[in-house]
């Protein structure tokens, strides 16, 4: 094996966290990806990994190696895009996470654009409600709705969402509409418990954190499911802005105590730094934060 692919498969048991992994991701046995490692560590001098009988982990030598690793292979596939004189031959399997809703309504047509534009790259789309760690879990690309932690990782700002109660007309017309959060406790109230577990609804009042304790009737683990409700007339749901833009838009959903709102939301396309990202990579990246940036919804 030369050294460009004992790189890659270097970064690729870095990626997804073990050898076994590795070698699927590669379609190569996994004696040939132990074997490839072995060779580069016994080349460099150095451990590049740590094994135990539970995991696989990167030594902060390896962390750095793996990085330039990444970097070096990215130039030398832009460099042989650049030579053939097209974009289009973009191959590989491209991963990308999102909350699942937002994913469902906002990413699929993304990345269905971005297949028709690169049909010799395959997809995988991890829709999930949690954080979920590009390194560890072996992904290219996350859209992320919150504040962001410090890391090594890149984020490019592409708009914001709001926490909200929103009710159906209906709802309203029978129940009546709050005027402040400690009203609550005399209306039927949604939880999404997936989301947020637990029994309070945060609000802000005059600049001031305002924690308001709830009880609520019915409990769902699924933010659409909590939407559902809500559109059934059954109660007020704390939901965030995007989840419900066409219901607002519609009228099917009236917003609630919007003077009591908590700062907006960022949304972030978040992916590994720079041009340590493969052109595949980068491609989606930069059809994303242009589809997103355009999209009302997160405005």
């Amino acid at each position: 094996m030369d050294r460009l692919q004992a790189m890659e498969v270097f970064v690729a048991v870095v990626d997804s966290g073990g050898f076994a992994s590795a070698a699927r991701k590669l379609d190569l046995s996994a004696p040939v990806v132990t074997r490839a490692v072995a060779e580069l560590e016994a080349r460099l001098g150095v451990r590049l990994l740590t094994r135990t009988t539970r995991a696989v982990r990167v030594t902060e030598t390896g962390a750095r190696y793996a990085e330039d690793c990444r970097r070096i292979l990215a130039d030398v596939g832009d460099s042989e895009n650049a030579t053939s004189g097209s974009r289009s031959q973009l191959k590989g399997l491209l991963s990308v996470t999102a909350p699942v809703l937002f994913g469902n309504l906002h990413v699929t047509p993304i990345v269905a654009d971005y297949l028709q534009r690169y049909p010799d790259v395959d997809a995988q789309c991890v829709f999930v409600d949690r954080v979920v760690n590009l390194v560890d879990e072996g992904l290219d690309v996350a859209v992320r709705i919150g504040e962001l932690p410090d890391s090594s990782l890149r984020a490019i700002a592409v708009g914001r969402v709001r926490r909200m109660l929103v009710a159906s007309p209906g709802y309203v017309a029978t129940h009546g509409r709050p005027q402040r959060p400690e009203e609550l406790s005399g209306h039927v109230l949604i939880q999404p418990t997936g989301v947020s577990p637990y029994p309070e609804w945060r609000f802000a009042e005059g600049g001031r954190p305002l924690v308001q304790r709830i009880r609520p009737r019915l409990r769902t683990t699924t933010n659409d499911a909590a939407r559902s409700f809500a559109l059934a007339g059954l109660g007020i749901a704390r939901l965030i802005s995007y989840q419900v833009a066409d219901a607002l838009a519609s009228g099917e959903l009236l917003p609630l105590l919007e003077d009591f709102e908590t700062p907006p939301l960022p949304v972030h396309v978040v992916h590994h730094e720079g041009r340590h990202a493969t052109q595949k990579v980068r491609a989606f990246v930069d059809l994303a934060v242009a589809a997103l940036r355009a999209n009302p919804a997160l405005r």
